[in-house]
């Protein structure tokens, strides 16, 4: 950020002309003895009366506040202003950019935990050498994750032949719910099941959705915390797609 400096100048002081000699001086009528004296802080106005304006302005705004503030939350998971990210624990840094991908495996507890998809099959990285991989963390609850499903299904498809993998990580939801709704919306990819949030832990995932985008050699190249537009998906995959 750039700092702005200006600088002053002291000019000479302007001589005023002397008056003519024998001019007679201007008489000023008395102040009146009966008027009263009024301090004045701004202008015509007086201290009270500036504390008055203030004094309505305050109560009007906390009249507001009481007003419009919430009268509770139905859930603990909080929504970034402007942004329909839903975060659901600490916020950390992520993976990031140009490193290798991890495999799909965390902790619950001292016991190692492997993500499975909707069949109770084990989900590996490797499964997937050679080919772009795109990632993201969702659940059915999620509204941006609803919104974005027609959008990331139709990206699916029309990449599907040139290897693309879309990898859906539902995070903390029973199998029968997630496979109700992959059947309701005809849902094609790879569906994974972190029951602990075990593999959300592993992708430092603190909200829904998240995405990361993998290519061939298995490097990040891109994420993105939140919703995304089609044409914004499909930027992202021609990235990864790249041989």
């Amino acid at each position: 950020m750039s700092e702005h400096t200006s600088e002053s100048t002291n000019a000479d002081p302007v001589e005023q002309p002397a008056s003519d000699v024998g001019e007679p001086p201007v008489e000023t009528a008395p102040a009146s003895a009966s008027a009263p004296l009024r301090r004045t802080l701004i202008g015509p106005f007086t201290a009270r009366q500036i504390g008055l304006v203030n004094a309505i302005v305050v109560g009007t705004a906390l009249v507001l506040f009481v007003v419009t503030r919430p009268l509770g939350s139905a859930s603990p998971t909080t929504i970034r202003p402007g942004a329909s990210f839903y975060q659901i624990s600490a916020e950390t840094e992520g993976l990031q950019l140009g490193q290798r991908a991890p495999d799909f495996i965390g902790k619950n507890g001292d016991q190692d935990v492997r993500l499975t998809d909707l069949e109770s099959r084990e989900v590996r990285l490797a499964d997937f050498a050679g080919q772009p991989v795109w990632v993201f963390f969702w659940a059915t609850w999620c509204p941006p994750c609803q919104q974005e499903t027609p959008d990331i299904r139709h990206v699916f498809e029309a990449n599907r032949d040139a290897g693309l993998v879309v990898l859906a990580i539902d995070v903390q939801e029973p199998v029968d719910t997630i496979r109700d709704y992959a059947e309701r919306y005809g849902l094609t990819y790879r569906i994974g099941v972190d029951t602990y949030a075990a593999i959300m832990k592993t992708y430092g995932v603190f909200g829904l959705p998240t995405r990361y985008f993998i290519d061939r050699r298995g490097v990040i190249r891109d994420r993105y915390f939140g919703p995304l537009k089609r044409d914004q998906m499909q930027q992202r995959v021609n990235l990864i797609s790249q041989p």
